[in-house]
């Protein structure tokens, strides 16, 4: 089991079922409402515990109810939170959601104690750099937080995952400690200034992307997959086909279990391939954490060929691993 450290935020989010995602100045009358946990950083932690890897999360939530279940939570999955502050003097972290019938989602998030993860707080979860295989971040936390764990990353010679998400322009500083950029069309097209609307526009902004200083960029493409550039793969990754129920934590989940396959040492396909099979079942489900699929639900989802219940082929141009 390899050692997974990821450093970012967490929320309590509020979740309501819409027919679809009102307009501005509407109020639609909607379904069920729940309550999950939720925030990219916690996402991708629980993500990476489910899919295999013993996970360290470096976070900040408010002394408050929201924080102090969050913190049962990640320790029901086994995450170490030995270097995740409560903060009192601020509340922890929430999103309020609304999720379409047709899986599409619209979020609004008060940050609260996630704004209040400082370098200072990286300084203090050193401890946590000297035995982790590999990083992860995203950038619902401070950019100047987020910069000091990269450089103490390179400074370690520690791999760094990045979800540049949510979407902000980001310098060369910080890419060049960089060693998997993992932006979604939106945010390739607000770092590099070129609209992601075919396979080819990926490969353009990926280009320029790896010319900023990470070794591998992947571009999540929704339901049509990922694009990854790297010296030794260039090409699309085919997604697979389920049927969506609440796509809202998607890209954390392949996040996380992208993670953990590289962690592991797998082949970039193969990662790519594990990462995509988990943020397919993921959106079979209502929620973020809850959605997150173990590491059995996983290979077991690959060994039927990307299908849930056995009757499907693999992707086209993919073999079983």
């Amino acid at each position: 089991m390899k050692n997974i450290l990821v450093i970012g935020s967490s929320n309590t989010d509020m979740i309501i079922r819409v027919p679809r995602i009102p307009r501005p100045g509407e109020t639609i009358l909607g379904g069920t409402f729940s309550m999950a946990p939720g925030g990219k950083g916690a996402n991708q932690a629980v993500s990476a515990a489910r899919a295999g890897g013993r996970v360290t999360f470096v976070a900040r939530v408010g002394d408050d109810i929201f924080g102090r279940q969050a913190l049962r939570n990640f320790e029901a999955d086994g995450i170490d939170i030995r270097f995740i502050a409560r903060d009192a003097s601020a509340q922890s972290g929430v999103a309020l959601i609304n999720v379409a019938d047709d899986g599409e989602n619209a979020i609004s998030v008060a940050p609260g104690a996630n704004a209040r993860l400082t370098p200072e707080d990286i300084r203090q979860a050193a401890a946590a750099f000297e035995s982790t295989d590999i990083i992860l971040m995203q950038l619902e936390t401070p950019l100047e937080t987020v910069r000091a764990a990269a450089e103490m990353a390179e400074s370690r010679k520690i791999p760094v995952i990045l979800n540049p998400a949510p979407a902000r322009d980001l310098d060369d500083g910080i890419l060049t400690n960089v060693t998997v950029l993992t932006p979604n069309e939106s945010e390739a097209e607000i770092l590099t200034g070129i609209k992601v609307n075919a396979e080819s526009d990926a490969g353009r902004a990926a280009a320029a992307l790896r010319a900023r200083g990470p070794r591998v960029v992947v571009i999540t493409l929704g339901d049509k997959g990922c694009y990854a550039s790297a010296d030794r793969f260039e090409g699309r990754i085919p997604a697979f086909q389920v049927r969506s129920v609440d796509s809202t934590a998607a890209g954390d989940v392949f996040n996380g279990a992208l993670a953990v396959a590289l962690a592991e040492r797998r082949e970039l396909v193969y990662a790519l391939r594990f990462a995509s099979a988990a943020a397919a079942l993921s959106v079979t489900k209502l929620g973020a954490q809850p959605s997150a699929p173990t590491r059995a639900d996983i290979e077991k989802f690959l060994e039927r060929g990307g299908s849930t219940n056995g009757e499907s082929a693999p992707p086209a141009g993919l073999k079983k691993p």
